[in-house]
């Protein structure tokens, strides 16, 4: 599992970034894009706001609402500015619409639909950490934040197994969030290998709340989201992330994936040309090449030519992988790898024969 921040840092990093937030439901015809330099601003008419930086995040939604392509955007943005600005701002004119625009610390973060019903991080933070914190043998492995999702990643020492004789793993939990669009809020199982410290996504099993709601109406041309309009608690989605969290780590849900990890360990790898089959399992799984090479070393290191070689091949190799996101990510992915379906293994195999 890939390392984060500790939860005191996590907890630090929520509240600083709570402290830091404004949201704004805005008519378009109000925003304006402000190429100064290198680089492009979004400036909110009729305030006092100072023109705000754009993340990458906020300029592909801002770019997706407007139908511009993405690479035509990104080439603009990075070689024409100005016109970048031109096409943005004729846009938003042409075809004006209420948008909300969420920021951080002065800069534009998303801009999202005025049906978007926020759940912030630190609303989750209050209803899981307590939960966790009454857990015997439950403790927080790695947490981070990053631009796009939250990450709570928990382990219960108290639940585990052995796949094969040595290989001990225990049942998790992982909770993750985004504030900016890039996601629902999301409850999984997850499972920790000791041996090497994999964590694995069990990705079949989810419950999510998405950021849909009813529409958010402006009276007035631009207005500051408080914590008095947004004030109507969705309890029924509080009662339900406390369930979830209280029965993802079941005892019958880990029984059946530890079946499913000791089945892959009897799932032979064709070893007739190994660096093959990694590439081949690699395009299935959306695996880069670049990623899929770090696997094949793994895989060799590891010396387990095997179904379930082959996924703690992936997720060993999320710990390499700089972005926290795309790490969390190759976790699921080993998951799915874990629990392909027999003639798609058998598929792979004979291709790399």
């Amino acid at each position: 599992m890939k390392e984060g921040l500790s939860l005191q840092e996590m907890a630090a990093e929520i509240t600083r970034q709570s402290q830091q937030k404004a949201d704004y439901l805005v008519d378009t015809r109000l925003l304006q894009m402000e190429p100064f330099g290198n680089n492009v601003y979004l400036q909110l008419e009729g305030n006092e706001i100072e023109p705000l930086e754009i993340n990458q995040i906020a300029h592909r939604q801002l770019g997706a609402h407007l139908k511009i392509p993405v690479d035509y955007y990104d080439r603009m943005l990075s070689q024409y500015p100005d016109l970048l600005a031109q096409n943005v701002n004729t846009w938003l004119q042409r075809e004006p619409s209420t948008r909300m625009v969420r920021t951080l610390g002065g800069t534009a973060r998303a801009f999202l639909s005025n049906r978007y019903r926020r759940i912030d991080n630190i609303e989750i933070a209050k209803i899981v950490l307590p939960i966790i914190g009454q857990m015997n043998g439950a403790h927080f492995e790695s947490c981070q934040i990053t631009d796009s999702r939250m990450y709570l990643k928990v382990v219960n020492t108290r639940l585990e197994a052995e796949v094969v004789p040595g290989d001990i793993v225990q049942a998790g939990i992982i909770i993750s969030n985004s504030e900016v669009g890039q996601g629902s809020v999301s409850i999984q199982p997850l499972v920790y290998r000791l041996v090497c410290s994999n964590g694995m996504v069990v990705n079949d099993a989810k419950a999510r709340k998405y950021h849909t709601g009813r529409i958010n109406t402006l009276e007035e041309n631009f207005q500051l989201y408080s914590e008095e309009t947004l004030a109507a608690e969705d309890h029924a989605f509080v009662k339900k992330i406390e369930d979830t969290v209280k029965a993802v780590v079941d005892k019958a849900r880990f029984a059946q994936v530890i079946d499913l990890m000791r089945n892959a360990t009897e799932a032979k790898m064709n070893t007739a040309d190994v660096p093959k089959l990694v590439k081949l399992a690699s395009k299935d799984f959306g695996i880069k090449d670049e990623e899929s090479t770090g696997i094949l070393q793994h895989l060799i290191e590891g010396k387990d030519l095997t179904l379930y070689g082959l996924s703690n091949a992936v997720t060993r190799h999320s710990q390499d992988v700089e972005n926290y996101d795309r790490a969390t990510q190759l976790e699921s992915i080993g998951y799915k790898i874990l629990s392909m379906p027999a003639p798609q293994w058998n598929r792979i195999n004979q291709m790399a024969a």
